[in-house]
Order: C-alpha cells, then structure tokens, then sequence
C-alpha cells in the first residue's frame, strides 16, 4: 500500500461544492481526496460522503473522510483524519477495517510523537504558514520548524505539509524532509495545479514511495 504524496482537502460553500470540486480533482488527476465538512449536521455530511465515494470510485481515488471514523467505516472511505480532539487513533483502528488509512494533525514534536505511538498512518504537520482555511490556527511552522521537528521524529511514517501551502514551496518544503503535502485553497482556485503538483513532487502513480501499512 502507499500513501500519496499529494492530498486534497476540500473546500465550499455548501455539500454539493464539496461534491462539484471532488469531481473537478477527480478529472484532474488526483489521487486522494479528504471530505472536510464543517457545521452541517453528521447526517448531511453521511449523506455527501456516500455521494462522494460514488465519485471517487468511478476515478479509482481515494477517499479519507475529516473527523467521522463512524462515517468513513459505513461508505468504506479508504480512511479518515483526525485532528487533535477527535477520536483517539488507537480507537478508531478498532472501529475501522485494516486496510482503512488513519492519518492525525500534528503543529508540534510532542504531537508527532503521539501519534506515532498511536500507530497512524500519516501525520499532518502544520501549518505550513497562515490559512484562513482553518478556524483557531495553531502556531505557523515554516521550513525551519519542519526541519528540526523531522530531525526529531526519525520516523518512516509519512509526514505531509499543510496549511497555506502554493507551488512555489514545494520544493523548498521537500528539503526539509517532508514527504507530501495536503492542499485546499491553491488547487480548490485552479484545479489544473494538480498536474503542476504532482510534477513537482515527481510523483505520478508509478513513482509513489512505497509505503507498508502497519498491522
């Protein structure tokens, strides 16, 4: 199994601009996509991630479902997100399948540590730099922050860079030792960056990092 370098997070104003810009990153080449809806009810966001796996199944990309581990087990999502007051990973390997992906949000050593401990399968360390994608942003990180936290860690988990991301950093993100990145307003403006993602990540399906899932 492998995790993919690039991920997106989706954005709208309402579930079904969730949907149309699923299936805007979908048509574009991505190869995993996160559901992160907020303040609508968990029925509503069943109900869109049932529409979003349709989705996502015709394109052969994966789906992580943000927060719901109930939810990313009854649409058999490829997995969930949890950020840091949601279910404890631990937890929520008991409720998903095996092949079912568990990634955590990470701002600082200590909660790269944890989740570590907890068995994740990605960490998302962040944020990159400001974003007003997130509500309570946690302390900006930047390359120099990336770098001591990574030297740190000394781990083979993956770690992907969030928050405020553009292709100008990559490749400055990249030396710091990260191994992917996760985006939402860049790519949600212009989809077509995508393809200017991946080639900055020389990644494509064939040239993804392999990486085995724990058990």
């Amino acid at each position: 199994m492998k995790i993919p370098k690039l991920h997106y997070i989706t954005q709208g104003k309402s579930p079904q601009d969730h949907l149309d810009n699923i299936q805007k990153a979908c048509t574009s080449g991505a190869e995993l996509v996160q559901l992160r809806l907020k303040g609508i009810s968990e029925n509503k966001i069943l109900k869109t991630a049932l529409k979003a796996r349709e989705i996502t199944g015709h394109f052969q990309t994966r789906l992580i479902i943000n927060d719901y581990c109930k939810i990313a087990k009854e649409v058999k999502a490829d997995g969930v997100h949890l950020g840091k007051h949601d279910t404890c990973p631990l937890e929520a390997r008991k409720l998903l399948a095996p092949w079912q992906i568990i990634g955590g949000t990470a701002n600082t050593l200590e909660d790269g540590e944890t989740l570590i401990k907890k068995k994740v399968d990605y960490i998302g360390l962040g944020p990159f730099r400001f974003t007003s994608t997130k509500k309570n942003l946690s302390p900006v990180l930047g390359n120099i922050r990336y770098k001591a936290i990574l030297n740190e860690l000394k781990t083979k988990t993956p770690v992907i860079a969030i928050g405020g991301i553009t292709t100008d950093d990559v490749n400055s993100i990249l030396q710091t030792g990260i191994y992917g990145i996760a985006i939402s307003g860049e790519i949600t403006r212009d989809f077509n960056k995508i393809k200017v993602f991946h080639k900055l990540l020389n990644v494509g399906s064939a040239l993804e990092q392999p990486y085995s899932f724990k058990k």
